[in-house]
């Protein structure tokens, strides 16, 4: 079984009342405070970096989106074929 080194700290300051919830909390979950507070803030930081990678169109955006892809007289500007000619470069 693979064991993960814990090796990093991360120290933070809190008002004595937000410490009383986060106990609670983990109290309530059957979790130290320590596990609580790291599964807590890893899966927001997730999210955060999910939502951050990530651009979501909204139903009419995405139809709009789309028609200009399909769009038959659609053509390549001068900048799109620049884009195009450095990523075959780098790419191949």
């Amino acid at each position: 079984m693979a064991t993960t080194k814990n090796d990093a700290r991360i120290n933070v300051r809190l008002a004595s009342e937000l410490k009383q919830v986060i106990e609670e909390a983990a109290t309530a979950l059957g979790q130290s405070v320590s596990e609580f507070t790291v599964s807590t803030v890893v899966r927001e930081a997730r999210q955060v970096i999910q939502e951050a990678q990530f651009t979501r169109l909204s139903t009419r955006d995405r139809d709009t989106f789309l028609g200009a892809l399909r769009a038959a007289d659609a053509k390549p500007n001068d900048a799109l074929k620049a884009a195009a000619r450095r990523y075959k470069k780098r790419v191949g």
